[in-house]
């Protein structure tokens, strides 16, 4: 691996600063002591530090030569709420916190390479270190958009990066298009008529309807998406009545929709509360139904992508890089800059075989070493799309 050799020698550095935010993990919006961290460190690289979009966020900004070209590199600062049951000594401190997703990694891997480009500046242009909160869940990435990121630091282009469990280090995958699904959020209530048990002529059972809903939601996706096309409709819960002779009132149901498109995403949408209606309706009940798109669909642009497949070659050689992996249904709230400026997402090994294991898992830990090479890949794209003779 061509690991940049002043990198390489801060291994030992970005370990202890991992560890570090790994024993004292913080989830959304709470990200301060966090936050206070990586500002300290980029305040003693001799960055400008902007702080507070989206209450807990960071941005640095370090601008070398005369460009008036700008980047943004982004990486994740929140855990997860789930207790870790790792035994290393660097293990959560926080009860029922953890970082099991590897936002510790990410942001020191960005931390590093930010390091190196203050000390090297071989650049020319704007670098802008955008350090995010509330990734999971919450969609911080949509707020610090909202907040107005990009009108109070300008980009031409915007790139992240996430670790693979279950490719072996030294390896990156990515793909032009959609790389991630959409993951929007639902909740329908059916209200009927409650009554008792015995006697359902009398009622208009919430139950009843609602099973009737649910699967004809099934039915958009194999009769109204495009069969080419990739969809998911999930019913995750489903609540109603409190005992067993009594029919009751109203039957909630809630869960989450995903997609590739933003024109099927549009259409699960309409056709959910279209046949949720019409079925209520048909019943005498009434609904209420609210949507939440909190994930748009993560979307490569086509030239940044071949930018990152190009630096992730020269890093680790072409047989290394995966530039058509295939695209899952998990969600990334990168999606929303992308939405905004071109970019890519691209995905880091994090190893396998034993003793790897996959994330959002109690017993995952980020792999220290590809801390270099993340770090690395941070600072070959920054020199390579700010390159000096193509100012």
């Amino acid at each position: 691996m061509n690991i940049i050799p002043a990198i390489e020698q801060m291994h030992r550095e970005m370990t202890e600063w991992r560890h570090r935010i790994h024993m004292y993990p913080e989830t959304a919006f709470e990200e301060f002591k966090t936050a206070d961290f990586v500002a300290e460190k980029l305040e003693s690289f001799g960055i400008e530090v902007h702080r507070g979009l989206a209450k807990t966020g960071v941005v640095g900004t370090l601008k070398c030569g005369n460009g008036n070209r700008a980047i943004g590199l982004r990486a994740d600062m929140d855990a997860l709420d789930l207790q870790e049951l790792n035994e290393f000594e660097h293990r959560s401190r926080i009860d029922g916190k953890m970082h099991g997703c590897g936002h510790d990694g990410h942001t020191v891997m960005l931390l590093g390479a930010a390091k190196y480009l203050a000390e090297s500046r071989n650049f020319d242009g704007t670098v802008r270190f955008i350090f995010q909160p509330a990734e999971e869940n919450v969609a911080g990435g949509r707020v610090m958009i909202q907040d107005g990121l990009f009108d109070l630091f300008p980009v031409d282009s915007v790139y992240g990066m996430h670790n693979m469990p279950g490719f072996e280090v030294g390896e990156f995958a990515v793909r032009k298009g959609p790389l991630m699904a959409s993951a929007d959020f639902f909740e329908a209530r059916v209200i009927g008529v409650g009554g008792h048990g015995a006697f359902p002529h009398r009622a208009v059972d919430p139950v009843l309807v609602a099973a009737e809903v649910i699967g004809a939601w099934q039915q958009i996706v194999s009769r109204n998406v495009d069969p080419l096309q990739a969809a998911v409709i999930t019913v995750a819960q489903i609540h109603g009545g409190h005992t067993t002779n009594v029919i009751p009132e109203d039957v909630v149901m809630s869960g989450t929709t995903r997609a590739f498109d933003p024109r099927v995403q549009g259409l699960i949408e309409t056709r959910m509360e279209q046949i949720l209606k019409g079925i209520c309706d048909a019943y005498g009940a009434t609904c209420e139904f609210t949507y939440d798109r909190r994930y748009a669909p993560t979307i490569n642009t086509p030239d940044e992508t071949d930018e990152a497949i190009a630096t992730a070659i020269e890093l680790v050689g072409e047989d290394k890089v995966d530039p058509d992996v295939a695209p899952v249904m998990g969600a990334e709230d990168f999606s929303w800059m992308l939405q905004e400026r071109p970019g890519c997402y691209l995905m880091i090994a994090n190893g396998a075989g034993e003793g790897s294991c996959h994330i959002h898992n109690p017993n995952y830990d980020f792999n220290d070493q590809i801390l270099p090479l993340g770090a690395s890949y941070w600072a070959r794209l920054t020199e390579r799309i700010l390159a000096k003779d193509a100012a």
